[in-house]
């Protein structure tokens, strides 16, 4: 029997994702992705409009999932709730998500890879007594990276504050609409959804870790790396399976398994994020993720013979998770092609100029993400610092080759951008 599946912020290149897996399933948008992203979230509207398609729909509704951060990582568990389908807790993901309660309950468990943080009002004149530069500041709760800054003195630090103060409540807001429907720790609920968060800089490169929770049990399935443009904090590429020893996966799985654990979480996919720096042989906590990365798909699909989705959907419909790792790759990267200045876009890449790069060169598919006649800062969910033109992945025999695809079809792509300060 046909199983319907409803998604929240359904977009093609993972409604291609999803329709490969297999089983005899119809997958159906549930909310768009402009009403997820964009604009003024307002909650409780979202979540009516989503109850009344769901309502009318003239059929079973056998599961709903998602892929995107908040809203969508809230709305799943209250829109299974009611309707007895297999979900996270709400308290758990808003626990994660939170990035100051996430912090507390980190270093409850794992206090040797937690760095030092501080909740701080966002009028706060000055850094938190006991933290020192360089820092981040960010918000408690924001789509992405936005509103992440690296501050080095007290000018980027007012700086950067001025900006969470005016931004903040785009996101937090409605995140605060969520974390009233949850039990808060009086700490959390003092500092609330809008509050800012102080934390000393990690180094090295960024380690992801996939896994989900199934019978409170929690699964790691891969490890990526994710290297960053050099001095910056703006990914270059993500690549699978991890190129890490044995020893450093392991630690990692340990610590994942023990946070994991701590903040409750079942019924999901989840990821979290790591740095490790081979100098020192240490690692340290950046965040966790309540829902599996999408952007992680292809590299699965490549290696393992699956995406990632392929948890979620199962976990959604009562199912036991397979695995497998039977690609076409042994590897597989996702590279970003980004431009550090704001610009006018005039021109970017032909579907026919893509078309002829991917039969070129076998195991590659370029994915446009700016378009002409727009301002690249217009574009949504970027990070503080750059703006994303293109996604290239690629499936190949070895990092090298890999690299060596993607360069070629760098230097094959052609955008025509007029930055902001030119006449």
């Amino acid at each position: 029997m046909t199983k319907n599946i409803f998604v929240l912020g359904l977009d093609d290149h993972n409604h291609a994702a999803l329709r490969a897996l297999p089983g005899d399933h119809r997958f159906h948008p549930l909310l768009s992705l402009e009403q997820l992203t964009q604009g003024e979230l307002d909650m409780p509207a979202l979540l009516a409009q989503a109850e009344q398609q769901l309502d009318s729909f003239d059929g079973t509704v056998d599961a709903i999932i998602g892929y995107w951060d908040f809203p969508v990582s809230s709305l799943v568990p209250l829109l299974c709730e009611p309707r007895g389908l297999p979900h996270a807790p709400l308290e758990a993901i808003v626990r994660c998500e939170h990035k100051y309660w996430s912090r507390l309950e980190q270093r409850t468990v794992v206090p040797e890879v937690v760095p030092n943080f501080a909740e701080i009002d966002p009028d706060a004149p000055h850094i938190p007594d006991g933290l020192s530069y360089p820092l981040w500041l960010k918000p408690v709760k924001a789509f992405s990276s936005e509103l992440a800054f690296r501050v080095t003195d007290d000018e980027g630090f007012r700086e950067a504050m001025e900006e969470i103060r005016q931004g903040a409540g785009r996101v937090g807001e409605p995140f605060q609409w969520i974390m009233d429907r949850v039990p808060l720790p009086p700490k959390v609920a003092e500092a609330g959804g809008t509050a800012g968060l102080a934390e000393e800089e990690g180094q090295g490169r960024q380690l992801t870790v996939e896994g989900y929770v199934h019978g409170s049990q929690p699964y790691i399935y891969g490890v990526i790396d994710s290297d960053c443009y050099p001095g910056t904090s703006s990914f270059l590429c993500y690549e699978y399976p991890s190129r890490q020893s044995d020893e450093v996966r392991e630690r990692l799985i340990e610590l994942t398994e023990r946070v994991i654990t701590q903040v409750g979480l079942d019924n999901t996919a989840f990821n979290v994020e790591y740095f490790y720096d081979p100098q020192k042989d240490s690692l340290l906590l950046l965040e966790i993720n309540p829902r599996h990365s999408q952007s992680h798909s292809a590299l699965f699909e490549s290696v393992d013979g699956r995406t990632n989705h392929d948890a979620v959907l199962r976990i959604a419909l009562g199912e036991e998770p397979v695995h497998s790792r039977n690609g076409e790759y042994a590897f597989a990267a996702k590279w970003f092609l980004r431009h550090f200045t704001d610009g006018y876009v005039r021109s970017v890449p032909s579907q026919e100029e893509i078309e002829r790069i991917q039969e070129r060169i076998p195991g590659l598919h370029v994915e446009i993400v700016a378009q002409p006649g727009q301002w690249l800062s217009e574009l949504p969910g970027q990070d503080s610092y750059s703006f994303e033109l293109a996604d290239v992945f690629v499936g190949a025999d070895s990092p090298e080759e890999a690299e060596r695809m993607y360069q070629e079809c760098k230097d094959a792509l052609s955008f025509d951008i007029q930055d902001a300060d030119h006449d």
